[in-house]
């Protein structure tokens, strides 16, 4: 993977996305966990044990606050 990000490399200096990839990862990555964690609440795993309420609760807030700081970050 990083041999090809290389072998694309053209010498510009010019990032991935832009100046706007880190607040399109912290968006990524924040949606990832909002959506990751509702999923385990309301789809247990295959052998029956749901996943612990407090955690996921507290993990969904943490991803939608990063989801809105990157939403607001490309916005602005």
């Amino acid at each position: 993977m990083i041999a090809l990000l290389l072998a694309a490399d053209d010498g510009s200096g010019a990032l991935f996305l832009g100046e706007d990839f880190f607040p399109w990862m912290i968006l990524a990555f924040g949606a990832a966990m909002v959506v990751g964690n509702i999923l385990a609440l309301v789809r247990p795993a295959a052998d029956g044990q749901r996943a612990p309420v407090g955690r996921a609760a507290a993990m969904i807030v943490v991803g939608a606050i990063a989801a809105v700081w990157g939403a607001v970050s490309l916005l602005s």
